[in-house]
Formats: structure tokens, C-alpha cells, sequence
């Protein structure tokens, strides 16, 4: 059914049964190549055999930004690990941990670097494995060693500069779905990601659709009105976020072709009728934003993104060629504004066109101050060979979308697994890519129709009521961590284990440890893949230390399964909204204790485990 904000939006079967049938075809095929794209084939590549999993290692590969593996089960033929509802299977980093297994079956491997989503080097000669039988009594082991008195560098925070949200005129909605309210609670989720995780920026998408009445034809003349979006922008300022200010969709006047659009509340995408008009409205509305909020201001905390996922029809009804002359007319048009003020691109999907647009501007020679792209339910790749190949070393790399799935109403994200998933793409982002954008923060959603229930499967790190998942705990516990990121090493059988530690100034260290897997057939657990942890921490000195522990898994940190104990259904009435606040915290897993140096605990998959050890006074 449709949000009940009384706006008369299209229904979210007609929506959500377009959306299927264009969301998997291309806007057209355009490809460039990548310069001295020559790859090697992997060396040293060995496999692993553990409790149910087997991993894979290799060597890097010189200017790969990812590697794809294959593999054949059985006698079987290769195949790709490609999920269903994952759209990029490569890896950014040189291991893969193979979790979709049956015990004792064996299995073949192949892997092949790539240096853009369109150029894979060769395969290594397969190499063979064979999984391990059902695991013993006892989980297998894993020992974590942080080292306290090794700091390796500050502590990257790549969650900090940007998050997703619906269309941000939808903060200013005043009706309501699940009878909470929507603006209101939307509005509330954005200030609390603000707050509580140091997001400083939002990027949305709509913020020149028709429901802000930014552009109109008068007798055949063009007029601006911008009070739509200084509502919406005043809005998230009043709280202290700043706006990632992503230029689409097209107004109705504008447009080509008005009737291509998208969504419930039908966006149109279809190219400009005049790409004149289009920079002028561009131009006047940075102009605007400027006089309005200062130069500063938007110069330094503001950027401008062309377009949302192009590359796909269905956000863009025009060619390739046709984004690309946007792109130009775009950022000539900001530019023209002040040379300071930042714009980028193409915020395309699925790591699509960033070296086909980057080899355009070689030509065009148009503005280019970051780099964004979009990819779901894997860690990003890592782009810096391409931009350096293009001789754009140092080019911010921001993916403006990401999360563990692209699938409106999959509940893939709403339990631990999402919370496992978050961490381990945080930390393989970190230090290499300068935002990491999840998308979104809030439940309160209308692209397809507003959310069914209370656990539909949002994307959002809330849920309508602004209840905290899983996924936004996960988070929290990495904003905790300390400034100074801190050696750590693992050994034993790790599987999906990881770990991330860090130090405050005044003495307090955190240590994340998180037990996952990419393989959504496994998100709902494994008993295969429990691990018993021995987490050590060395360098302490003589200083005595107080220890915290909480936990995130199926029976803690997890308001899903509090509402389904409470016994589930669509929406909390009357006083279980109050029971599940109430229930809306961190839970700690065992009592405070005074520190001796290890800790050794129980840890399930999906799980996370957040040690704080504090200086006694």
C-alpha cells in the first residue's frame, strides 16, 4: 500500500512490478579502455581448509582494483560465486572465504584479477580443495592478539561522511505509516546518525522533482523557485548535517520525454529537452545555495553529484553519450559558480562506467573533484589503479550507495548479519576509500510504497519508529573504537573472523571482533562456522584495567528477535512500542570485570563481540 501522506502517489504494486522489470537492464553500451590494463596472472594461490569453510589466498596482482573467482563443486563445471541478490561478485582484496559448502565435497578454484568491470586478466591453473567433514563437539579456535603499545595510524572512519536517505522532501512529510509519523521520525533518524555516528553529510535523491516546484515553463520561459529546497536543506541544517547535493531527477517541463519515471512518486528520468536550460537551472540553484548559505559553507561541507545510476534504465531513459554531455553541462555549470565548489560522478550502479566516464573527461576536459559509484552486498573495489591510469591519483573515491542488498523488502540486513556485514566492509574501506555511504538511514522509504510491517527488510539503519537493528549497533561500536588504530593479529582456524582495536587518548582501547560470511544462504547462522575466540592484548604495562563486553547475535542487541518473542505481526500497538524501546539497547554478555590480560569467549556467525577495557583511576 501507498504512504498515508495523502499525496497520491502510485500504487507500490505498479511501482515495485516496473522496478523488477527494468532494474537489471542497461541505459546502453558504452565501454572505453582502461590504459596499460595488462594484468598478471595470481601467484602463490593456496587454500585453506577449516571448519566450514575453505579460504583462498593468493598474491596481489600490480593495478588490480579486484579479483573474481570461480569455482566448481564436485565434478562440476566453473561457475561464478555470484549471489542472487549480490551485484558485484568481485573481491577487492586477495582472499576469499568460501562458506557454501557440504562436508567432504570437493572443490575446484580459479582465480583472475580485474582492472575494470570489463577487464579481467588471465585464470591461475586450478587449484583443489576439499571440505572438511561436520565440525567436532566444540567450536574451532581462533586467537586475536592486539598489541596496545603499536599504533599503525589513525583510525580511518569512512561511515563518518556521508549516509543515504530517502528523498529528502519526505522529512517534511506530515502523515504517517505504521501510525508513527513520518517526517517527524525521518527528520529524527537523520539527526540521531548525525549525533550519535558522526555522519556529517546525507546524500537523497529528488531534490529537483515536481513536489518542490523548482522549475516551470510560463508562456514558454523558464522559472526558478527554490523555497521547496530551502526547506528541505534548512531542515537537516537546523541539527548540523550538511547536504550531498545530488542534481536529478528532471522537472516536468524540462524533460524530453516527462513521461519516463521511476518510483511511487515517479521521478522522471528522462534527459533534458534542452541541455541550455538545464545548466542555467543548474547554475541558479548552486548560485542560490551559495547566497544563501555562504560560500564557505558550501564550499567546504557541501559537494554536487550528476545524476543517480545512469547506467541503468531504469533511472535514465537517454544514452550514454546523452549522461556524458550531462556530466559536462553539469559541472560547467557549478563550476561556473565558483572554480572551489565540488562536483562529481557517476553515481553509477554496480561499479558501472567510472573508467568509461573518466576517459570522457580525458577528452571533455570537464571538472571532476570526486569519484562515486554504488555496489551491494559485497566490500567495495578498490579504484585508485584506474584513477591513477588516468593520471587522477589523489581523486576522493566516494561510494555514495552500499549495504547488503539492493532489494526493496529482502530481510537480509535486518538481523546480525547485517551488523557483520557492515563491520567487515567498513574495515576493508578504511584507509582507502574516503566515504563509504550506507544507504539508508531510516525505515521511513517510499521508492516502491511505504513499508509494510515493522521488519519488511528496509534498507534503513532504523526502522519506522526508529528502533536501532543490528546493522546501526554495528556501527555504533565502531564509532567507539578509539582514535588510534592498533596492530592486531589472528591465527588458528579464522574463517570468517575479524578484528579491528583501537585506543583513546585517555587510555581506554576498544577491540571489535565479528564473526561473518558474504554467503546470504548462511546469514541466518551456522553452527559450522562458531569459533571459539581467545582475544590477548599485550603492551598493556602494569596499569590495572576494568573490561566490558557486549554482544550482537541472534539473542543479543537484536530488537528483530525481541519482536518476534513478543510475538511478531506488522505493527506494535498501544504499549508495545514502549516494551520494544525499552528494549532498544546494547547488551552486555557478561558482567564488568577487572582485566588480566586475555579473554576467551563463545562467538557465532553471524555474531559481534565489543571489548572495552578502561584504565582503573
Amino acid at each position: 500500500m501507498s504512504a498515508d501522506d495523502g499525496r497520491g502517489v502510485s500504487s507500490s504494486e505498479a511501482a515495485h512490478a516496473d522496478w523488477r522489470e527494468r532494474i537489471y537492464r542497461p541505459s546502453g553500451q558504452t565501454a572505453a579502455p582502461v590504459p596499460d590494463a595488462t594484468l598478471t596472472v595470481p601467484h602463490r594461490v593456496r587454500t585453506r581448509v577449516g571448519a566450514g569453510h575453505i579460504t583462498l589466498e593468493w598474491e596481489p596482482v600490480d593495478g588490480a582494483i579486484g579479483y573474481l573467482v570461480h569455482r566448481a563443486a564436485g565434478g562440476g563445471e566453473f561457475t561464478t560465486t555470484k549471489q542472487r541478490d549480490v551485484d558485484v561478485p568481485q573481491v577487492p582484496a586477495p582472499r576469499y572465504v568460501d562458506t557454501d559448502l557440504k562436508p567432504g565435497e570437493p572443490v575446484r578454484y580459479i582465480v583472475a584479477a580485474i582492472a575494470g568491470m570489463d577487464v579481467t586478466g588471465p585464470f591461475c591453473d586450478p587449484v583443489s580443495a576439499v571440505a572438511a567433514t561436520e565440525s567436532a563437539d566444540r567450536p574451532a579456535a581462533v586467537a586475536v592478539t592486539v598489541h596496545a603499545d603499536h599504533v599503525t595510524r589513525e583510525l580511518p572512519r569512512p561511515w563518518r561522511p556521508m549516509i543515504g536517505s530517502e528523498h529528502l522532501s519526505y522529512a517534511l512529510a506530515e502523515g504517517t505509516t505504521g501510525g508513527r509519523p513520518i517526517g517527524a521520525e525521518l527528520t529524527a533518524a537523520l539527526r540521531t546518525v548525525h549525533e550519535e555516528l558522526g555522519v556529517r553529510t546525507v546524500r537523497a535523491h529528488a531534490i529537483l522533482c515536481d513536489d518542490l516546484g523548482v522549475y516551470r515553463e510560463v508562456d514558454g520561459e523558464p522559472v526558478h523557485d527554490f523555497s521547496g529546497v530551502d526547506a528541505v536543506y534548512d531542515n537537516i541544517l537546523s541539527f548540523g548535517l550538511r547536504p550531498i547535493v545530488e542534481l536529478g531527477y528532471m522537472p516536468h517541463d524540462l524533460a524530453s520525454d516527462p513521461a519516463k519515471t521511476v518510483f511511487g512518486y515517479r521521478a522522471i528520468i528522462s534527459p533534458p529537452k534542452d541541455y541550455d536550460r538545464w545548466g542555467n537551472l543548474v547554475h541558479d540553484l548552486t548560485r542560490h545555495l551559495v547566497d544563501r548559505y555562504g560560500l564557505s559553507e558550501v564550499r567546504d561541507n557541501w559537494a554536487f553529484e550528476v545524476w543517480n545510476e545512469a547506467n541503468l534504465e531504469v533511472f535514465w531513459s537517454g544514452t550514454p553519450q546523452e549522461f556524458f554531455r550531462l556530466y559536462d553541462v553539469t559541472a560547467a555549470a557549478v563550476k561556473s559558480v565558483h572554480p572551489g565548489l565540488r562536483v562529481g560522478g557517476p553515481s553509477s550502479a554496480a561499479n558501472g562506467w567510472v573508467n568509461e566516464l573518466l576517459a570522457h573527461i580525458d577528452e571533455s576536459e570537464a571538472a571532476l573533484d570526486f569519484v562515486s559509484t554504488h555496489t551491494y552486498g559485497n566490500a567495495p573495489l578498490d579504484w585508485r589503479p584506474v584513477l591513477a591510469r588516468h593520471g587522477r591519483e589523489g581523486v576522493p573515491i566516494w561510494w555514495t550507495e552500499w549495504g547488503p542488498t539492493p532489494t526493496h523488502f529482502h530481510g537480509i540486513g535486518d538481523g546480525p548479519f547485517g551488523a557483520v556485514f557492515l563491520l567487515h566492509g567498513m574495515k576493508s574501506a578504511a584507509g582507502r576509500i574516503e566515504a563509504l555511504s550506507h544507504w539508508v538511514a531510516s525505515d521511513h522509504f517510499e521508492e516502491l510504497g511505504a513499508p509494510p510491517a515493522l521488519f519488511h527488510g528496509g534498507f534503513g539503519l532504523l526502522t519506522v519508529g526508529n528502533l536501532r537493528k543490528p546493522r546501526y549497533w554495528a556501527l555504533s561500536l565502531a564509532e567507539r573504537l578509539g582514535e588510534h588504530e592498533l596492530a592486531v593479529e589472528a591465527a588458528g582456524d579464522i574463517g570468517g573472523v575479524e578484528a579491528w582495536a583501537a585506543r583513546h587518548s585517555d587510555g581506554r582501547i576498544g577491540i571489535l571482533v565479528w564473526n561473518g560470511t558474504l554467503n546470504q544462504a548462511r546469514a541466518e547462522g551456522d553452527t559450522a562456522l562458531s569459533r571459539q575466540v581467545r582475544v590477548e592484548v599485550t603492551g598493556l604495562g602494569d596499569r590495572p584495567y576494568r573490561a566490558t563486553h557486549h554482544r550482537i547475535d541472534e539473542r543479543h542487541t537484536n530488537i528483530q528477535a525481541v519482536w518476534r518473542r513478543m510475538g511478531g505481526g506488522n505493527w506494535p500497538e498501544g504499549s508495545q512500542w514502549g516494551e520494544l524501546e525499552r528494549a532498544d539497547a546494547l547488551d552486555a554478555y557478561e558482567p564488568e570485570w577487572s582485566f588480566t590480560g586475555e579473554l576467551s569467549f563463545e562467538l557465532p556467525m553471524p555474531g559481534v563481540s565489543f571489548l572495552e577495557l578502561t584504565p582503573w583511576p
